[in-house]
Protein backbone atom coordinates (compact mmCIF):
# COMPACT_ATOMS: atom_id res chain seq x y z
CA UNK A 1 0.00 0.00 0.00
CA UNK A 2 1.56 3.33 -1.06
CA UNK A 3 1.64 6.53 0.98
CA UNK A 4 -1.36 8.04 -0.81
CA UNK A 5 -3.55 5.03 -0.10
CA UNK A 6 -2.45 5.03 3.53
CA UNK A 7 -3.35 8.70 3.87
CA UNK A 8 -6.83 8.18 2.42
CA UNK A 9 -7.38 5.11 4.57
CA UNK A 10 -6.29 7.01 7.68
CA UNK A 11 -8.75 9.80 6.86
CA UNK A 12 -11.55 7.28 6.38
CA UNK A 13 -10.74 5.73 9.74
CA UNK A 14 -10.95 9.15 11.38
CA UNK A 15 -14.36 9.73 9.81
CA UNK A 16 -15.74 6.42 11.05
CA UNK A 17 -14.17 6.40 14.51
CA UNK A 18 -16.52 9.01 16.01
CA UNK A 19 -20.25 9.22 16.63
CA UNK A 20 -20.77 11.71 13.79
CA UNK A 21 -21.70 9.09 11.14
CA UNK A 22 -24.34 7.69 13.51
CA UNK A 23 -25.82 11.14 14.00
CA UNK A 24 -26.14 11.57 10.25
CA UNK A 25 -27.62 8.06 9.97
CA UNK A 26 -30.36 9.13 12.37
CA UNK A 27 -31.03 12.19 10.20
CA UNK A 28 -31.37 9.96 7.11
CA UNK A 29 -33.78 7.66 8.92
CA UNK A 30 -35.91 10.60 10.04
CA UNK A 31 -36.10 11.95 6.48
CA UNK A 32 -37.10 8.51 5.18
CA UNK A 33 -39.79 8.25 7.86
CA UNK A 34 -41.14 11.68 6.93
CA UNK A 35 -41.44 10.61 3.29
CA UNK A 36 -43.22 7.42 4.31
CA UNK A 37 -45.63 9.42 6.48
CA UNK A 38 -46.26 11.82 3.61
CA UNK A 39 -47.27 8.90 1.38
CA UNK A 40 -49.38 7.18 4.03
CA UNK A 41 -51.20 10.23 5.39
CA UNK A 42 -50.73 13.03 2.88
CA UNK A 43 -53.27 13.96 0.21
CA UNK A 44 -53.69 16.49 -2.55
CA UNK A 45 -56.07 19.43 -2.14
CA UNK A 46 -58.93 17.28 -3.44
CA UNK A 47 -58.19 14.52 -0.91
CA UNK A 48 -56.72 12.16 -3.49
CA UNK A 49 -53.29 10.50 -3.64
CA UNK A 50 -52.53 11.81 -7.11
CA UNK A 51 -49.05 12.95 -6.02
CA UNK A 52 -47.91 9.29 -6.15
CA UNK A 53 -50.06 8.16 -9.07
CA UNK A 54 -47.36 8.03 -11.76
CA UNK A 55 -43.78 6.85 -12.05
CA UNK A 56 -42.65 10.44 -12.61
CA UNK A 57 -44.43 11.59 -9.44
CA UNK A 58 -42.86 8.82 -7.41
CA UNK A 59 -39.39 9.45 -8.82
CA UNK A 60 -39.71 13.11 -7.91
CA UNK A 61 -40.70 12.11 -4.38
CA UNK A 62 -37.78 9.73 -3.83
CA UNK A 63 -35.20 11.90 -5.62
CA UNK A 64 -32.85 12.40 -2.69
CA UNK A 65 -29.98 14.09 -4.52
CA UNK A 66 -30.92 17.63 -3.45
CA UNK A 67 -31.10 16.57 0.18
CA UNK A 68 -27.87 14.62 -0.25
CA UNK A 69 -26.04 17.76 -1.38
CA UNK A 70 -27.14 19.74 1.67
CA UNK A 71 -26.74 16.99 4.28
CA UNK A 72 -23.36 15.88 2.96
CA UNK A 73 -22.32 19.53 2.79
CA UNK A 74 -22.86 19.74 6.54
CA UNK A 75 -21.07 16.41 6.93
CA UNK A 76 -17.98 17.69 5.12
CA UNK A 77 -17.96 21.04 6.89
CA UNK A 78 -18.19 19.46 10.35
CA UNK A 79 -15.69 16.69 9.58
CA UNK A 80 -12.95 19.14 8.58
CA UNK A 81 -13.66 22.00 10.99
CA UNK A 82 -13.71 19.73 14.03
CA UNK A 83 -10.20 18.52 13.19
CA UNK A 84 -8.90 22.04 13.59
CA UNK A 85 -11.03 22.60 16.68
CA UNK A 86 -9.76 19.41 18.34
CA UNK A 87 -6.23 19.83 16.91
CA UNK A 88 -6.37 16.31 15.44
CA UNK A 89 -5.15 17.81 12.18
CA UNK A 90 -1.66 18.25 13.67
CA UNK A 91 -0.76 14.51 13.58
CA UNK A 92 -2.05 14.42 10.02
CA UNK A 93 0.41 17.07 8.88
CA UNK A 94 3.21 15.51 10.91
CA UNK A 95 2.62 12.17 9.19
CA UNK A 96 2.33 13.85 5.78
CA UNK A 97 4.25 17.17 5.78
CA UNK A 98 3.22 17.87 2.18
CA UNK A 99 0.08 19.76 3.05
CA UNK A 100 -1.41 19.69 -0.43
CA UNK A 101 -1.18 15.90 -0.50
CA UNK A 102 -2.63 15.60 3.02
CA UNK A 103 -5.51 17.96 2.19
CA UNK A 104 -6.22 16.08 -1.04
CA UNK A 105 -6.37 12.75 0.84
CA UNK A 106 -8.80 14.30 3.31
CA UNK A 107 -11.00 15.57 0.46
CA UNK A 108 -11.05 12.14 -1.18
CA UNK A 109 -12.07 10.47 2.08
CA UNK A 110 -14.77 13.06 2.72
CA UNK A 111 -16.05 12.69 -0.86
CA UNK A 112 -16.37 8.94 -0.26
CA UNK A 113 -18.19 9.62 3.01
CA UNK A 114 -20.52 12.09 1.29
CA UNK A 115 -21.26 9.58 -1.47
CA UNK A 116 -22.17 6.97 1.14
CA UNK A 117 -24.44 9.48 2.92
CA UNK A 118 -26.20 10.27 -0.35
CA UNK A 119 -26.58 6.68 -1.50
CA UNK A 120 -27.81 5.42 1.87
CA UNK A 121 -30.22 8.34 2.21
CA UNK A 122 -31.67 7.63 -1.23
CA UNK A 123 -31.96 3.90 -0.57
CA UNK A 124 -33.71 4.47 2.76
CA UNK A 125 -36.12 6.95 1.19
CA UNK A 126 -36.96 4.57 -1.66
CA UNK A 127 -37.56 1.69 0.74
CA UNK A 128 -39.70 3.86 3.01
CA UNK A 129 -41.85 5.16 0.16
CA UNK A 130 -42.22 1.67 -1.34
CA UNK A 131 -43.25 0.32 2.07
CA UNK A 132 -45.86 3.07 2.49
CA UNK A 133 -47.40 2.78 -0.98
CA UNK A 134 -49.61 -0.25 -0.08
CA UNK A 135 -51.64 2.20 2.04
CA UNK A 136 -52.62 3.86 -1.26
CA UNK A 137 -54.17 2.52 -4.46
CA UNK A 138 -50.86 2.71 -6.32
CA UNK A 139 -47.92 0.29 -6.54
CA UNK A 140 -44.29 1.31 -6.68
CA UNK A 141 -43.88 2.41 -10.29
CA UNK A 142 -40.27 3.55 -10.58
CA UNK A 143 -38.24 1.18 -12.75
CA UNK A 144 -35.06 -0.53 -11.61
CA UNK A 145 -33.10 1.77 -13.91
CA UNK A 146 -34.85 4.76 -12.37
CA UNK A 147 -34.04 3.57 -8.85
CA UNK A 148 -30.38 3.09 -9.77
CA UNK A 149 -30.26 6.55 -11.33
CA UNK A 150 -31.75 8.14 -8.21
CA UNK A 151 -29.24 6.37 -5.97
CA UNK A 152 -26.33 7.16 -8.26
CA UNK A 153 -27.31 10.82 -8.51
CA UNK A 154 -27.61 11.00 -4.73
CA UNK A 155 -24.16 9.48 -4.29
CA UNK A 156 -22.65 11.94 -6.76
CA UNK A 157 -24.40 14.93 -5.21
CA UNK A 158 -23.43 13.71 -1.75
CA UNK A 159 -19.78 13.55 -2.76
CA UNK A 160 -19.94 17.03 -4.30
CA UNK A 161 -21.73 18.52 -1.29
CA UNK A 162 -19.24 16.97 1.11
CA UNK A 163 -16.26 18.36 -0.83
CA UNK A 164 -17.88 21.80 -0.92
CA UNK A 165 -18.47 21.67 2.83
CA UNK A 166 -14.92 20.44 3.44
CA UNK A 167 -13.53 23.39 1.52
CA UNK A 168 -15.52 25.78 3.67
CA UNK A 169 -14.48 23.95 6.83
CA UNK A 170 -10.82 24.19 5.84
CA UNK A 171 -11.08 27.95 5.43
CA UNK A 172 -13.25 28.70 8.47
CA UNK A 173 -11.80 26.07 10.88
CA UNK A 174 -14.66 26.49 13.34
CA UNK A 175 -17.57 24.05 13.42
CA UNK A 176 -20.24 26.70 13.96
CA UNK A 177 -18.79 28.95 11.28
CA UNK A 178 -18.30 26.07 8.85
CA UNK A 179 -21.90 24.91 9.28
CA UNK A 180 -23.10 28.47 8.75
CA UNK A 181 -20.95 28.76 5.65
CA UNK A 182 -22.30 25.50 4.22
CA UNK A 183 -25.88 26.61 4.86
CA UNK A 184 -25.20 29.95 3.19
CA UNK A 185 -23.54 28.31 0.19
CA UNK A 186 -26.11 25.55 -0.38
CA UNK A 187 -29.40 26.92 0.95
CA UNK A 188 -29.29 30.71 1.16
CA UNK A 189 -27.05 31.77 -1.72
CA UNK A 190 -28.61 29.78 -4.63
CA UNK A 191 -32.09 31.40 -4.39
CA UNK A 192 -30.47 34.83 -4.07
CA UNK A 193 -28.35 34.09 -7.12
CA UNK A 194 -31.46 33.12 -9.08
CA UNK A 195 -33.16 36.34 -8.00
CA UNK A 196 -30.21 38.33 -9.34
CA UNK A 197 -29.66 36.27 -12.49
CA UNK A 198 -32.75 34.34 -13.56
CA UNK A 199 -30.79 32.28 -16.09
CA UNK A 200 -28.82 30.76 -13.20
CA UNK A 201 -31.89 28.79 -12.05
CA UNK A 202 -30.83 25.70 -13.99
CA UNK A 203 -27.30 25.77 -12.57
CA UNK A 204 -27.83 25.85 -8.81
CA UNK A 205 -27.20 22.58 -6.92
CA UNK A 206 -30.86 21.77 -6.30
CA UNK A 207 -31.71 22.05 -10.00
CA UNK A 208 -28.64 20.05 -11.02
CA UNK A 209 -29.66 17.34 -8.54
CA UNK A 210 -33.07 17.02 -10.20
CA UNK A 211 -31.46 16.75 -13.64
CA UNK A 212 -29.08 14.01 -12.49
CA UNK A 213 -31.98 12.16 -10.83
CA UNK A 214 -33.92 12.15 -14.09
CA UNK A 215 -36.71 14.35 -12.75
CA UNK A 216 -36.05 17.33 -15.05
CA UNK A 217 -34.04 17.94 -18.20
CA UNK A 218 -33.23 21.64 -17.90
CA UNK A 219 -29.62 20.95 -18.92
CA UNK A 220 -27.78 17.94 -20.27
CA UNK A 221 -26.36 15.29 -17.97
CA UNK A 222 -22.66 15.99 -18.71
CA UNK A 223 -23.22 19.72 -18.26
CA UNK A 224 -24.96 19.07 -14.93
CA UNK A 225 -22.04 16.93 -13.73
CA UNK A 226 -19.54 19.61 -14.78
CA UNK A 227 -21.51 22.37 -13.06
CA UNK A 228 -21.90 20.34 -9.88
CA UNK A 229 -18.17 19.62 -9.91
CA UNK A 230 -17.48 23.36 -10.18
CA UNK A 231 -19.68 24.06 -7.15
CA UNK A 232 -17.63 21.52 -5.18
CA UNK A 233 -14.11 22.03 -6.48
CA UNK A 234 -13.90 25.83 -6.27
CA UNK A 235 -14.27 25.98 -2.46
CA UNK A 236 -12.14 22.84 -2.15
CA UNK A 237 -9.34 24.45 -4.17
CA UNK A 238 -9.56 27.58 -2.03
CA UNK A 239 -9.31 25.39 1.06
CA UNK A 240 -6.20 23.59 -0.23
CA UNK A 241 -4.62 26.95 -1.08
CA UNK A 242 -5.34 28.27 2.43
CA UNK A 243 -3.91 25.11 4.04
CA UNK A 244 -0.60 25.69 2.29
CA UNK A 245 -0.40 29.38 3.18
CA UNK A 246 -1.68 29.51 6.75
CA UNK A 247 -0.42 28.14 10.07
CA UNK A 248 -2.06 24.90 11.13
CA UNK A 249 -3.25 26.35 14.46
Amino acid sequence: MNGWSRSVRAELMKLTSTKMPWAFAVVLLVIAAINAAAVAFGTDMDGSKAFVSTAADQRSLVAFAGNATMIAGLFGAIAVAREYGHLTVIPTFLAEPRRRRAAAAQLVAIAIGGAVVGAVGAALTIVAVAAALPTTDFPFLVSVAGVLQVIGASALCGAAGAVLGAGIGTVVRNVGGAVTGAVLALIVAPPLLVQLVSSAASWVPSSLALVLSGVTDDVGGPAAVAALAAWALVPAAIGVFVVQRRDVV
